[in-house]
């Protein structure tokens, strides 16, 4: 096996290289382009650029390149490869019209990742200016492209705001000195200088010149940097420092090996040790000619130090400018790019823009960087940035659906149409009222009020009065006392105006039905007997109301599915007692069935002599107050679905409260109120009769209205009279 000799490389930066299983004898004074890759990548992500396509020549360059920048992107994530295309060795006519065209498939794209040769560069923007796409690509350039002018002449603004990497370089003073002072006369070592000279000075040296074609005739008085331009290469540092490495790893190992022996001691004169050599070649440590430190890695790699550059017009002149650094770090000026001409403002190159507040990002199966964005939607708030999640029941999402806020809290308020139109019947109802009950408290002993039952008509009153103060009740703000006062008047008042009534109609059908029997009265029909008949009635929806006070006590919730509506903005939560649609049937039953009740016993007695102990005005007001609450129903149960529930129904039922008691006063008390007080004549005592007159007075009335023949006024008015103002002569 032959010896193996290190080496040190000035500009081979191929990622490969670095593998010490393979490469254990290369160094180089370069970083490899691994480090060219990462700096790359630092850009984009510095640039905010999350969807990039790459560009490579054919070849280990290139793709060596590209490789390396895919591998760093799948590794820290945050970056997409949208398209990785190859130029190849030998492209075909239209080969980058077709490569712009492919790019331009995935739009989004805009910033290119290239890794090409300078050719290549140059017929790449040159397709780009053909297909007019000057401006839409950001180019990001290795250090192939660096800060050479010969990619970008004559279309600089397809290349404007290309952001290129150069290793970081230092000219050397010492260099240039040495190289404008050298001439054909000084350098005749170097066989290649009479050919560079013809080329720089673009002129023929003698018979034998390598430019048969050119007219000028070289002097051999040209002077390099006066009658040519003069840039120094930029690899100048790196071959000075690969030499330096070198002669430092030899002068180390010399010092080593031969103690101070002057020239080559026996034991480097035989053969060199290349592994002990390279040892020493890692472990140089000098500054090198840019004034930077020279160390190598344990790859044998040198450090990444580079230059980043932008191509720049500004007043009509282009020119690379440095905006920035990286050292194992990037250090970016942003503020001094400049994006088509003197634009600062940053371009984008995202598959998708970032998603607005209130929606979360729905990814593309695989590919991290595109999304769609979905709005948070109901009562859904954005969670995080790819979910979605439901408040709880009593909130609803913020303004900008980020988070949850608490549902208003709403009630009936007084203000409220909804409530004044009730509270102005309920209030014309209650004067109304009160009205009648002071008159009748005042006429007491007149024959009308003793006619009408004094005891039962102050009952009935009293109910057709708490009908009409329920309003308030159910419209007052809901607490425990209200809703404890809500559940106890809310059937009270209609219990005592029908258990009056019920109580009233039926004395009247057993009065005559005994009379048809027997000339005896029946029994319970004093006022004491009707008052005890009738508070036993109202004490059973009192018991009920005690025995739901102790099964469920009352308390007040915040109902937030009555106006949860699509919306979540228009949702409301509807504070009200804790008094469920059945609980206010069941409440309200009892006194529906002691009116239906009622009704019967009203049409039973429709036969009775007309205007005899007001049958004919109760049946009337039970005909009309079924109406009333079989219209209260369908439009109570109906609107269950509504938003507007809690008005629709408290309004409702409020209004069909109230519009009973308005029928049961209207036709029952009203025409006694206008006899007392407008035709007082009429309001005298008649003379009494027995029982069994009565009775057969009032069955010959009957007879006689059946045969079209009415009895006259005075027996009607005894009828009335005798009836309810004798009774303890009827007794």
């Amino acid at each position: 096996m032959g010896a193996q000799i290190p080496q040190i490389s000035y500009a081979s930066t191929a990622p490969e290289l670095s593998d010490n299983s393979r490469y254990d004898f290369f160094s180089r004074v370069v970083p490899p382009d691994s480090y060219q890759a990462q700096a790359m990548m630092d850009i984009v992500t510095a640039m905010g650029w999350n969807y990039v396509s790459t560009l490579a020549s054919e070849g280990n360059y290139g793709e060596s390149g590209v490789e390396a920048f895919v591998h760093i992107s799948r590794e820290t994530g945050g970056v997409c490869i949208a398209q990785s295309l190859k130029i190849p060795r030998e492209p075909r006519p239209g080969e980058f019209d077709k490569i712009i065209k492919r790019l331009l498939e995935t739009s989004n794209a805009r910033a290119i990742i290239m890794f090409a040769n300078e050719d290549d560069i140059r017929r790449v923007l040159d397709a780009a200016k053909r297909n007019n796409q000057t401006g839409h690509f950001l180019w990001v350039g290795s250090d192939s492209w660096g800060s050479k002018i010969s990619p970008v002449i004559g279309q600089e603004r397809v290349a404007e705001g290309a952001i290129t990497i150069l290793p970081k370089r230092a000219s050397v003073d010492a260099f240039d000195r040495y190289f404008r002072s050298r001439s054909l006369s000084n350098n005749r070592r170097n066989v290649w200088f009479a050919e560079f000279w013809e080329e720089n000075f673009n002129c023929k040296l003698g018979m034998h010149g390598k430019r048969p074609g050119s007219l000028k005739k070289c002097t051999g008085l040209e002077k390099v940097g006066r009658d040519s331009s003069y840039e120094q290469e930029g690899k100048v540092q790196f071959v000075m420092d690969a030499v330096y490495a070198m002669a430092h790893a030899l002068h180390r190992m010399h010092r080593d090996l031969c103690y101070g022996y002057p020239g080559l001691c026996p034991r480097m004169a035989q053969n060199i040790d290349g592994k002990e050599l390279l040892s020493h070649i890692r472990a140089v440590n000098f500054t090198g000619s840019a004034g930077t430190p020279v160390v190598f890695n344990e790859n044998g790699d040198a450090p990444g130090r580079y230059d980043i550059f932008q191509y720049q017009i500004t007043n009509s002149t282009a020119e690379y400018r440095v905006i920035g650094s990286w050292t194992n770090k990037l250090h970016l000026k942003v503020e001094a790019m400049r994006w088509r001409t003197g634009d600062p403002s940053l371009p984008p190159s995202v598959c998708s823009h970032p998603c607005r507040m209130g929606e979360r990002k729905k990814v593309v199966k695989g590919v991290p960087c595109c999304w769609h964005c979905e709005r948070c939607e109901g009562y859904h708030y954005q969670a995080s940035e790819f979910t979605c999640e439901l408040c709880p029941y009593e909130m609803r999402p913020d303004g900008n659906r980020t988070g949850c806020v608490p549902i208003p809290i709403i009630k009936l308020e007084w203000h409220s149409p909804w409530a004044v139109v009730p509270v102005f019947i309920s209030m014309l109802g209650i004067i109304a009222t009160s009205f009648v009950i002071v008159t009748f408290v005042r006429y007491n002993d007149t024959p009308i009020v003793r006619a009408s039952g004094r005891e039962m008509s102050y009952v009935l009153l009293t109910g057709i009065f708490l009908c009409y103060a329920i309003t308030f009740l159910m419209i007052a703000a809901p607490d425990v006392g209200v809703c404890s006062l809500r559940r106890i008047f809310l059937g009270l008042g209609m219990c005592f105006s029908y258990a009056a009534l019920l109580t009233k109609t039926n004395r009247i059908h057993r009065i005559f039905e005994q009379g048809k029997k027997s000339v005896t009265a029946p029994r319970f029909i004093s006022p004491a007997s009707q008052l005890v008949i009738t508070f036993s009635l109202i004490s059973v929806q009192l018991v009920g109301v005690f025995v739901w006070f102790a099964v469920d006590p009352p308390h007040i919730v915040v109902d937030y599915g009555e106006q949860r509506t699509q919306d979540p903005r228009a949702a409301r939560g509807v504070l009200k007692c804790d008094i469920s649609d059945l609980s206010l049937i069941c409440s309200l039953g009892y006194s529906i069935l002691l009116m239906v009740t009622c009704t019967v016993y009203a049409i039973k007695t429709r036969g009775v002599p007309e205007t005899f102990n007001e049958a004919k005005p109760i049946g009337f007001t039970m005909y009309t107050t079924c109406i009333i609450w079989l219209a209260f129903i369908p439009i109570f149960f109906g609107t269950s679905q509504s938003a507007e529930r809690m008005y629709i129904q408290t309004t409702t039922l409020t209004i069909s409260l109230s519009l009973s008691a308005s029928v049961s006063l209207g036709m029952l008390y009203m025409p006694k109120v206008y006899i007392i007080l407008f035709h007082p004549e009429q309001n005298v005592p008649k003379r009494k009769r027995s029982f069994k007159a009565i009775v057969t007075a009032a069955t010959m009335s009957g007879k006689l209205a059946q045969k079209g023949d009415r009895p006259n006024g005075e027996v009607k008015t005894e009828l009335c009279e005798s009836m309810e103002t004798n009774s303890d002569f009827i007794n």
